[in-house]
């Protein structure tokens, strides 16, 4: 088992009171890790238990789905696993999903029935339009029900990822405002007790030993920095929702190292245009800010193994990428696209403009300190100031870190639409979008990503750095979590009791 030093309390008491307390958190965190509850912190503030509408924070996503369970979820390895429905076949062409569903009951006592699910499940989409999570959902056609406990999903044409949509926390269904688990919630200030639901109160067989096969989760919710504290102080035994504004607290390259686990996801980690004005009215003036940014550089101040920079803006291999298009400016070299890009700036400048100083918007934290010092030494080479304004304030530019929801050019292309990136977007692209979405052939729709994805692109409304980065802190021993390629990370598996 991994055994912290790096704890306030530890540097503060010395050597020894460090060795005394690293062998209580030994002792204790052992014990843990079969008897009692099980204790976690999650990275967020009160917005984690506001789990209701379709704009939910990260820890409000991983209560959500904790709780209000849809047709199907994910295990702890990302996979798709049973919820409401069962089981599910579809069919030889890809444009139907039919989905058998359990024999249990709501909250209130009434039964699970293909009738009130399929109304739920329509419900939940309805509320997801003008989202790019709603984009994602556009080729559902109908949700029909097929038998009493029997639904069916049309498609207008194949979605080979509609079942890991399916399990995202919105498309959670509620009935009469509550979910029917796998895990109930009572809270307690910006802590929480979750525990499984006994299968006889959701209507299904009893499960032998149940109350001995499964623990409760005391959850902490906590700013990442007080959630290290409470980890390398042995209160906790992981610490879920790390993300890239944070990870020096996670001492990636310290003692703590160990216990640190970076999920290989893909997404969007970079620069959103939100005010396509001023300068940043022209797309080559948008341009100029990509060229200037010295990616390898701002990564290397991180030090994470295999993090890979990108001038693209849909993350390199996603399934069905046909390659056509490729990363930018690999024939120019840092200076030289520098240079392109100052002579940009140097006209803006002499058509009697004053140089531009740009706002970005992005979180507070050690991490995004790191990457504001580095935007800001990168744009100053080319004439263009820096200023950095909290999340919610006026900006003209936003700090993008967001985990895809499943691993198709789709998603990244959503994101980017005129209904969603509204400051800087392309119509063609939109329009070739649109066109792929409808396409039944898998090569046409990897031909119409590939022309969207170059439209769009041409558009700089997104500027690209690298694929996000999740972190975790998780202690040898612990059970329950396991390294996925969505960045988050399910409360239920934690609540097995180990063998």
């Amino acid at each position: 088992m991994t055994v912290s030093l790096r704890s306030t309390a530890a540097l503060r008491l010395g050597l020894t009171g460090a060795l005394v307390g690293a062998l209580a958190l030994l002792a204790s965190s052992c014990g843990r890790a079969r008897h009692g509850p099980f204790p976690v912190a999650l990275v967020g503030d009160e917005g984690a238990f506001q789990t209701s509408g379709v704009r939910l924070s990260p820890a409000a996503q991983v209560l959500r789905a904790a709780t209000v369970e849809g047709l199907v979820g994910f295990d702890a390895e990302g996979r798709v696993v049973p919820a409401i429905a069962e089981r599910w076949i579809v069919t030889d062409d890809g444009q139907s999903y039919i989905f058998r569903l359990r024999d249990g009951i709501w909250p209130d006592g009434s039964p699970i029935t293909a009738d009130t699910t399929a109304a739920a499940l329509r419900k939940a989409i309805a509320a997801l339009r003008g989202t790019a999570l709603g984009l994602d959902l556009a080729p559902i056609d109908e949700v029909r029900v097929m038998a009493a406990r029997v639904i069916e999903v049309d498609l207008v044409a194949p979605m080979p990822d509609l079942l890991t949509l399916l399990a995202q926390p919105e498309l959670g269904l509620p009935y009469e405002k509550r979910g029917s688990g796998p895990m109930g919630l009572r809270r307690d200030g910006r802590t929480a007790v979750l525990a499984l639901i006994p299968p006889t109160r959701r209507g299904l067989p009893p499960q032998e030993d149940f109350a001995a096969r499964s623990r409760p989760l005391h959850l902490e919710v906590e700013d990442a920095a007080r959630a290290v504290e409470r980890f390398n102080d042995g209160y906790v035994d992981a610490v879920l929702g790390g993300r890239i504004d944070t990870l020096p607290l996670a001492g990636v390259g310290g003692l703590t190292r160990g216990n640190v686990q970076i999920d290989p996801v893909i997404g969007m980690f970079g620069l959103m245009v939100d005010r396509a004005d001023g300068f940043l009215a022209d797309a080559p003036n948008r341009e100029a800010l990509a060229l200037a940014i010295d990616r390898a550089t701002l990564l290397g101040e991180f030090n994470v193994g295999g993090w890979q920079p990108t001038t693209r803006i849909v993350s390199p291999d996603v399934e069905g990428d046909l390659g056509t298009v490729g990363e930018r400016w690999v024939a120019m070299d840092m200076a030289a696209r520098r240079a392109a890009a100052l002579e940009r700036v140097t006209r803006w400048k002499a058509a009697g403009n004053p140089a531009p100083v740009l706002r970005v918007a992005m979180p507070d934290g050690p991490g995004s300190q790191i990457v504001l010092a580095r935007l800001t030494t990168d744009f100053a080479a080319i004439g263009i100031g820096l200023v950095r304004v909290g999340e919610g304030g006026k900006a003209d530019l936003r700090l993008v870190d967001t985990a895809a929801r499943y691993g198709r050019a789709t998603w990244f292309l959503n994101q980017l639409t005129c209904a969603i990136q509204k400051a800087a977007c392309n119509p063609t692209g939109d329009a070739r979008l649109d066109e792929a979405r409808k396409a039944v052939d898998p090569r046409q729709r990897a031909a119409l990503l590939g022309e969207a994805e170059a439209e769009m692109t041409a558009a700089n409304g997104f500027i690209p750095i690298a694929r996000p980065l999740r972190w975790s802190l998780v202690r040898s021993g612990v059970t329950g979590f396991a390294l996925n390629p969505w960045g988050w990370h399910p409360l239920p598996p934690f609540a097995a009791v180990p063998k």
